[in-house]
């Protein structure tokens, strides 16, 4: 069976494991168990809210929500356990009662949905195929903006013609019917696809395929609107949840619970049965979850030190990680596990002096890679990155593939030089960015403490080689670089965590397909045509930029160890041949917890603490 195959293959690609922790000068951790107890609060804070859908499962592609929801609010037909290494990239059934009937060709699947999973209050019913079949209506609804859409448009048969068509509208009754999605009755549903996709089940696993009541979302047809009126599935639900009024949709009110820019508070979802779940996937031991905003860092890891607090959920100053990870005392409070993500410097390739590949090559040989790991808090953070993918998801195969390695990872002035006097922008081959163009260029970054450190490495860094950046910091600096038609040149604030344990959900990042006006992930914007730069508004460069979607497309054809050479070979053509990013980082996934957590989990699948076994003392909080 196709994708069980590469399920079985990819169990160990996409794994954290010791290896990640000891180069990184650490121990992977393996959590705290110390007799957990059900019942009190999980009190967490974070430095960001940076949705990029606002919360709405069919648009929100932020790694913090994927956890949330995973955990706590949602059930797919396929899920995870939340535990950490390679077992916790393995696939089990959730919503479905047992893994698909996939046929002989690959192309057909076939779910069945569990008995006894019920909608959270206001609803009270049960979920059924119908709900299922509605969320990828909403996927391939243009105006929702599913950033992750490409995983299903011109996969499942007809999805791209629907979304072509607009998808939904106001009067559903009119709509055209989905030529692969097929529900068979209340519990059964089938899905056709074009060709063969080996990793078709980790898809399904995402947050937008799971199920959507169509009574409530159908009020909600722009962007991010759902965000604040989402109806649980799972075991918890956002608190006040209980008090939406339903009957029609002037009635609605965003439940209290959740506010974008404030808090997001869940409680125990009543409806909630589990024996339709397993605790080894969850546990659910606290009655109520809080987490809520507060800019400055360095106080959220104080008042996790003085235990008003269990977590940090925050960009750690420095000084704490030095702190945490030099002091033996505070070992089983510091949580390190490999994050099978990757943190990097995107280059616009339309925008000067982006545009020219010897800019970017001379900008990847001249930055100052240790010093920026050293704003993040050194070694614990992770290792440095030299290539796109982390080597966890290569088996490592890539460990020492390194196309522009520096003496003590601190840049090369010469080689830097070198490959500037080739660029257009050094008009006197003295292997500095002379230009007009290489002064004031516009550089987007976070606020958050960690973006603030590394802005005066990466200007320094810029400066030897004659580029001038004009930096600025964002709260939202997400949404700014997610707009295309803001031709943002250059931005340190991304990083990318795997949606699942194959190395393509990184290669999506560079597909021309994925590229959209907003929500867009593909910031360089690798594969941009004319006609879609017209279609976007982007200006600048739009001639002659490489793609790379025949070679994704071969990639995704292929099994086993065919599949991950083929990935293999593209992150090396992207680092040599196109040279999209700087990489500087395969980060750690590490938190800070207090004396109170009484059981500690981490969810490799996320990259983020398995929210559904967390366990607190109630006794140790203050």
């Amino acid at each position: 069976m196709l994708a069980l195959s590469l399920l079985l293959a990819l169990g160990a690609a996409g794994c954290g494991g010791d290896d990640g922790g000891d180069e990184a000068g650490t121990e992977a951790s393996e959590g705290v168990d110390e007799g957990a107890e059900p019942g009190g609060t999980f009190r967490t804070q974070t430095d960001a809210f940076e949705w990029t859908g606002n919360f709405d499962p069919t648009g929100e592609y932020l790694a913090t929500f994927l956890g949330l929801y995973q955990n706590l609010l949602g059930r797919t037909l396929m899920g995870y356990n939340h535990v950490p290494d390679a077992e916790g990239n393995e696939l089990i059934p959730d919503l479905a009662e047992a893994e698909p009937e996939i046929s002989e060709d690959g192309l057909t699947y076939t779910f069945t949905l569990r008995e006894g999973v019920m909608w959270g209050p206001p609803l009270d019913r049960a979920v059924t195929a119908q709900d299922v079949e509605y969320a990828f209506r909403r996927i391939a609804t243009p105006a929702l903006v599913a950033q992750y859409g490409f995983y299903y448009l011109g996969v499942i048969k007809g999805l791209q013609e629907y979304s072509d068509a607009g998808g939904l509208t106001e009067d559903p009754e009119g709509e055209t019917p989905i030529e692969g999605i097929t529900v068979q009755d209340e519990r059964t549903i089938q899905f056709d696809l074009e060709a063969p996709t080996g990793d078709f089940l980790y898809r399904i696993a995402m947050p937008a395929a799971g199920p959507i009541p169509e009574e409530v979302a159908k009020c909600f047809l722009t962007a991010g609107e759902y965000g604040r009126f989402v109806i649980s599935s799972g075991p918890y639900m956002i608190e006040g949840s209980d008090q939406l009024d339903i009957t029609s949709c002037d009635t609605m009110q965003a439940i209290s619970g959740f506010n974008p820019n404030q808090r997001l508070i869940l409680e125990r979802n009543p409806n909630y049965d589990p024996e339709t779940d397993t605790p080894e996937a969850r546990e659910n031991f606290f009655d109520r979850f809080e987490m809520t905003l507060n800019t400055n860092a360095q106080d959220i890891f104080d008042r996790v030190r003085q235990g008003q607090l269990e977590l940090a959920y925050a960009s750690e100053p420095s000084e704490v990680v030095r702190e945490y990870s030099t002091n033996a005392d505070l070992e089983d409070r510091y949580q390190i596990n490999s994050g099978d993500r990757t943190w990097y410097i995107t280059m616009n390739l339309t925008q000067p002096p982006f545009d020219d590949i010897h800019v970017r090559k001379a900008a990847n040989w001249i930055m100052d890679k240790e010093g920026l790991r050293r704003a993040w808090g050194g070694e614990p953070k992770g290792l440095i990155a030299n290539h796109i993918v982390p080597d966890t998801m290569f088996n490592n195969n890539l460990e020492d593939y390194a196309p522009y390695a520096t003496e003590g990872d601190a840049g090369n002035l010469e080689e830097a030089q070198n490959e500037m006097r080739q660029s257009k922008y050094d008009t006197d081959q003295d292997g500095m960015c002379d230009a007009p163009q290489c002064k004031g260029v516009l550089h987007v970054t976070r606020t958050t403490d960690v973006w603030a450190n590394m802005a005066p490495i990466i200007e320094e860094s810029f400066a030897k080689i004659g580029i001038e950046l004009n930096t600025r910091q964002f709260e939202d600096s997400y949404t700014i670089i997610q707009t295309v038609k803001r031709q943002v040149p250059v931005s340190s604030t991304p990083g990318w965590g795997k949606d699942y344990a194959d190395a393509s959900t990184f290669m999506v990042l560079f597909d021309s397909r994925s590229i959209l006006p907003e929500g867009n992930v593909n910031y360089s914007l690798v594969g941009l045509t004319p006609e879609t730069a017209q279609e976007l508004g982007a200006t600048g460069t739009v001639e002659g930029i490489t793609s790379v979607d025949d070679a994704i497309d071969s990639c995704n054809e292929l099994m086993d160890e065919e599949r991950l050479d083929c990935w293999q070979e593209l992150d090396q053509q992207l680092m040599e041949e196109i040279v999209p990013w700087v990489p500087y980082l395969q980060g750690n996934a590490d938190f800070v917890i207090s004396d109170a957590v009484s059981k500690y989990v981490f969810d490799q699948a996320s990259g983020d603490p398995a929210w559904a076994h967390l366990a607190i003392d109630q006794d140790l909080q203050q």
